[in-house]
């Protein structure tokens, strides 16, 4: 019986003697409340009834999100969320275990001191586009601080900002505006090239149906300057050839006229003199360019000549 109760007693101390520490974790001892050591990963001995593990510390890398609310160099409110990760410095775990009642209480406050520090100098577009100088600055003043308690800063980062709802719209219809902006300018540029290229076509259109005109009225003349000197070459002279170039061109123009099926007919006066009158004309206006035709050849100019 004796032994029965030897036996146990000695079971129940060794039990109490061996304890675990998991991987990446680190039990704090103390003997009497009063700090004996650090056991790190594996199994670990103590005495029984007289060490006592008070604490584990876990030496993974933990990451503490923190959001703030401050004001930005243009009064506008805006909401940040700083994300910290941190760790306990291995050879520091007495530091990080007793100096330091709650941690992320710490971490917290100095989050928020260096981001109402920093954000109110900017204005809100430079807080997004600045927001990595804000995650260093918070990083840096996390580094001086917490080392001295047995933590290390991995990263900081300012993971979101989140502005007020009104403010976000109006940023939008900002962004919006300018681009519509752009795009009237584009707009109004791809009108002026065009309005510039139908002006040039139209110029060059103009230019050439003006040199077009030219030629047809230089070959005219030269055609009928070569009919009046045929003429003149059979005995007909310059007045009387005038008069049956008109003629000739006369049934020319009727006979033209009634090839088409949608030629308007021109009646003239039926008086009877109209048509001699007409026809006077006509021999009159001939006989300047059978002048002119004269003109030209006794002066020496060949029909191609400018006039």
């Amino acid at each position: 019986m004796t032994f029965i109760i030897l036996f146990s007693l000695f079971l129940i101390g060794s039990l109490g003697m061996i304890f675990v520490v998991k991987q990446q974790s680190a039990a704090i001892v103390e003997r009497f409340g009063r700090f004996v050591g650090i056991r790190q990963a594996g199994l670990q001995l103590k005495l029984p009834l007289f060490d006592q593990v008070v604490g584990l510390i876990s030496l993974r890398i933990q990451q503490l999100d923190v959001t703030i609310e401050t004001k930005t160099k243009d009064n506008v409110f805006v909401h940040l969320k700083v994300s910290v990760q941190f760790k306990v410095i291995k050879d520091k775990a007495y530091e990080a275990f007793y100096k330091l009642e709650n941690p992320h209480e710490q971490i917290t406050a100095y989050v928020f001191d260096v981001v109402r520090a920093e954000v109110p100098k900017m204005r809100l577009d430079d807080v997004f586009e600045r927001k990595d100088d804000i995650a260093l600055a918070v990083k840096r003043e996390l580094d001086e601080a917490m080392h001295n308690y047995g933590y290390s800063i991995i990263k900081a980062l300012v993971t979101d900002i989140n502005p007020d709802e009104q403010v976000k719209q109006a940023m939008n219809r900002i962004n919006t505006a300018e681009r519509e902006k752009v795009a009237a300018e584009y707009e109004a540029e791809a009108e002026r090239i065009k309005i510039v290229a139908k002006a040039k076509a139209e110029a060059q259109s103009k230019q050439l149906q003006g040199k077009g005109i030219a030629d047809q009225r230089r070959e005219i003349a030269k055609g009928l300057l070569e009919s009046v000197e045929v003429l003149n070459n059979v005995g007909i002279n310059s007045q009387e050839a005038s008069a049956l170039i008109v003629v000739t061109q006369h049934y020319d123009t009727l006979q033209s006229m009634g090839e088409g099926t949608n030629t308007n007919l021109i009646l003239l006066p039926n008086s009877p003199g109209a048509a001699s009158e007409m026809l006077n004309t006509m021999v009159a206006s001939f006989s300047a360019s059978s002048q002119i035709g004269d003109a030209m050849k006794n002066s020496g100019k060949k029909p191609t000549d400018k006039v």
